[in-house]
């Protein structure tokens, strides 16, 4: 969900054909193969190199787009030939053996690219507008603020988002043709295909031929008959003897800049069973699933470093109520061609009641692997189910701790373009430490006012004890 950020250099004449060809800056870690669980770790702290290269832009393409399926924007700058030149004599000053330490959320990609364009035009002060953090869509957007610096903007979709839409064009039949011909090479010679008109045709031959390099870039050790099977759907697809119609392709996640901001504060108030409250948050970052989309990973999250103060008016207490390290969540809709696992992680504190302790702060640790399945209901439905396990730390805990598992279903659902719901219902059994079990539910609602600004609507239950909050919720 960060994104990754790069120059390419065109060279003069390059035409739109052959601009796969022309070279980029990239600044990146020096990460060794066996990093594992690490690399965040240490990426965090600065403890790996980070080196410039110049890659061909074919080869960050094929990485990108074609292996880890990620959308790439391409954003042309209009810089002077002076301030080119001066890019480019910095960045070949800093190539080679030069670096500089790595920080995963300070100074990385975005940021030294940033540096790169400041060298070329010192009246930009990019970099000085990043102080704590540095997200490439934050980049982006600051760039295309600039009056003038960028003169347009390009779609290079993935291929998993290619295969999505064109399924997405064809009715049903037609899509199981196209998937069966992935399986078995045969229903070409089928009368289910014989009878379509020759576009149709390549039309699903594209479409089982790009399922397949799908397939043969993105797993891990390949069936050697998928390559069979691909190049005897690409010698049919020679046999007619027309290019492909050209097909657009519409993004599921619009340009980075026309989405919300990455940080967030909150202001809200509600009740807590017999006690009403007021409540301020900050969140350093950023997205959670109710947000608005434009511009994001649809149904994935990254939440960090958020912290919640509430004020009990009877209690006449004020707290911290919840705080968020990192919370990870990412639905992937399983259909009969992709079956990518939904999984999520949750690190943090939240306030809890048990036993006799009515306000008791809970270190927390969740985790869990599941599935999602997309609907068209209504307008967009996505179901979810995780099988879970959760670690707690806390005072109000026989042995101070409890352990345990159990799982979570739920429903995440577009009512309209500003208005999001989401339900879910959790029961988990800790037979470790604190001996106990926990039945949670959760309906949350939120409705969009502009681009950086939102309203929610919030009830939280867990084990007798229920949450209603309102809030306010700008993004800067």
């Amino acid at each position: 969900m960060f994104g990754h950020t790069l120059f390419r250099v065109d060279q003069k004449g390059q035409t739109e054909r052959d601009k796969i060809l022309a070279y980029t800056i990239n600044y990146a870690a020096e990460v060794p193969p066996d990093a594992g669980l690490a690399y965040p770790l240490l990426g965090i702290f600065g403890s790996y190199k980070g080196y410039f290269s110049t890659i061909p832009y074919y080869l960050k393409v094929r990485e990108y787009r074609d292996i880890e399926n990620r959308d790439i924007w391409e954003y042309r700058l209009r810089l002077t030939e002076s301030q080119l030149q001066r890019l480019l004599m910095h960045a070949w000053e800093l190539g080679g053996n030069a670096y500089f330490d790595y920080f995963f959320f300070k100074e990385n990609c975005s940021y030294h690219i940033l540096a790169l364009l400041d060298y070329a035009d010192p009246k930009l002060h990019l970099t000085d507008e990043f102080i704590g953090w540095t997200v490439p869509a934050d980049t982006i957007r600051l760039v295309v603020s600039k009056p003038g610096l960028v003169s347009d903007i390009t779609y290079r979709p993935s291929r998993s988002t290619v295969i999505r839409r064109k399924r997405e064009a064809l009715p049903a039949a037609e899509r199981d043709l196209a998937h069966r011909m992935t399986q078995d090479i045969g229903v070409l010679t089928s009368s289910a295909f014989a009878q379509l008109g020759p576009t149709k045709q390549a039309f699903l031959l594209d479409l089982a031929s790009d399922y397949l390099r799908y397939r043969i870039e993105t797993t891990d050790s390949p069936k050697p008959e998928w390559k069979v099977r691909n190049r005897e759907l690409l010698e049919t697809r020679s046999q007619l003897r027309f290019p492909s119609e050209e097909f657009p392709v519409r993004p599921f996640a619009k340009q980075p800049e026309l989405g919300h901001k990455t940080s967030r504060a909150s202001i809200g108030g509600g009740w807590r069973n017999n006690d009403t409250f007021e409540e301020a948050t900050f969140r350093g970052g950023y997205h959670d699933l109710l947000d608005p989309e434009v511009g994001y990973t649809p149904d994935a999250q990254i939440e960090m470093a958020s912290v919640t103060v509430r004020h009990y008016n009877r209690a006449d207490q004020t707290r911290v109520e919840r705080a968020t390290l990192l919370n990870l969540l990412s639905l992937s809709p399983i259909d009969s061609v992709f079956h990518a696992p939904s999984w999520k992680l949750n690190v943090g504190m939240n306030t809890i009641r048990h036993h006799d302790c009515q306000l008791c702060s809970n270190g927390f640790f969740n985790g869990g692997i599941g599935g999602a399945k997309e609907l068209r209901l209504l307008n967009r439905e996505v179901l979810f189910a995780f099988a879970e396990t959760e670690a707690s730390v806390s005072k109000a805990y026989d042995e101070m701790h409890r352990i345990g598992g159990g799982g979570t279903v739920g429903i995440l659902a577009d009512m309209t373009e500003r208005w999001k719901i989401m339900a879910t219902g959790s029961y988990l059994k800790f037979p470790l430490g604190d001996k106990s079990d926990d039945f949670r539910w959760y309906v949350g609602s939120r409705f969009t006012l502009a681009q950086n600004w939102a309203v929610r609507l919030e009830y939280n239950h867990r084990d007798r004890d229920n949450d209603v909050l309102f809030s306010d919720q700008p993004s800067f």
